[in-house]
């Protein structure tokens, strides 16, 4: 009796753990967990963390189509007529992370322009790597910079192949920039091997701001000076500038000496009226790197209009008197959507 109780509590013993065996080996694995993309906001709006590391990344850009009408100073035309039509496409990839250094960023900035058949493909506008106050590549330079409006014209040349460093203090900056100036300009007879140098200083105290711009070209042995200041006043934002240029240079050859001023009217949240002004001493003649005896002005107005969220229109009509061929209206229409 003994020994079948023990023959059966052994057969049920093995059956139990034959049975558990067997429940193990179909037990589905569990699922990995689905890492989802996360919003980065310590870079502003529209950065997300790239999956499985701690760098912000962005897509941004724009679609553009304009219409430029009438002459410019030197009766150049648009093409073949008064005015031309074209399309622009921006593409822009932005990649920010924090370092011990600071912010390590690099940006790529992809362009392509649709004008007429002869168009060619997309090209690298813009491409930099920037470590805290450190800044290399082909980026635009402090000559972009502008006053309000598009009546002024304040540089000849601003994007270049360059290495800069900027020191900012929030309400004080200050920089300096070597800047490749190759196949943009030079004088009869100079080598195309062209470096210049540029220092900016600037500041901004709540409404007000200004910065003071140099810069030299090596090769050309020539340089230019620049000042701009911008203070709200009333409904509006009253822009001034100020260039002078020794001689022909890379960075400002369009006359010897410039003033120019705009005064921005933000009549309501989706409105902008901007006229302006600039006057134009000893222009530099279409062709030509030396500075004559003839002066120019323009008068303008600027209107921008917000239409919905990220769709805007510029409109901009521009009299131009000058010595060289008279008077002349231009201007332009843009529709532009950006993301």
């Amino acid at each position: 009796m003994n020994i079948k109780s023990l023959l059966i509590g052994s057969a049920a013993a093995l059956a139990a753990v034959s049975g558990a065996q067997a429940a193990d080996a179909i037990v589905a694995a569990e699922p990995e967990p689905m890492e989802y993309v996360r919003v980065c906001d310590a870079f502003g709006t529209g950065f997300f963390y790239i999956p499985g590391t701690e760098t912000c990344l962005k897509f941004g850009g724009y679609v553009r189509f304009q219409t430029n009408v009438g002459r410019d100073e030197f009766n150049t035309g648009r093409g073949t007529s008064d005015w031309d039509s074209f399309t622009r496409a921006q593409f822009e990839v932005d990649a920010r992370s924090d370092t011990e250094l600071g912010t390590l960023r690099g940006f790529i900035g992809l362009q392509a322009n649709g004008d007429n058949a002869a168009d060619s493909g997309m090209f690298v506008e813009q491409a930099f790597i920037e470590l805290g106050g450190l800044k290399v590549g082909k980026f635009f330079s402090w000559w972009d910079d502008g006053i309000n409006g598009e009546t002024d014209k304040l540089s000849s040349n601003a994007l270049f192949n360059s290495v800069r460093y900027t020191f900012d203090a929030g309400s004080f900056t200050a920089g300096i920039s070597v800047d490749e100036l190759e196949g943009i300009a030079k004088k009869l007879g100079e080598t195309d091997n062209n470096i210049g140098v540029a220092g900016n200083i600037g500041f901004k105290v709540g409404g007000v701001s200004g910065a003071l711009l140099g810069s030299y070209d090596i090769d050309n042995d020539e340089g230019a000076v620049r000042g701009m200041f911008s203070a709200d006043l009333g409904p509006g934002a009253l822009n001034l500038a100020g260039v002078w240029a020794s001689g022909y240079n890379s960075y400002y050859n369009r006359a010897e000496w410039s003033a120019a001023a705009s005064y921005a009217i933000k009549a309501t949240d989706r409105l902008t009226i901007t006229p302006g002004v600039q006057y134009d001493d000893s222009v530099r003649l279409a062709g030509s790197s030396v500075f004559s005896n003839l002066d120019s002005w323009r008068a303008g107005v600027t209107v921008d209009y917000k239409i919905t969220e990220g769709l805007t229109t510029k409109i901009t009509a521009n009299y131009v008197d000058t010595d060289v061929v008279g008077d002349t209206v231009e201007g332009f229409f843009r529709l532009q959507r950006s993301f």
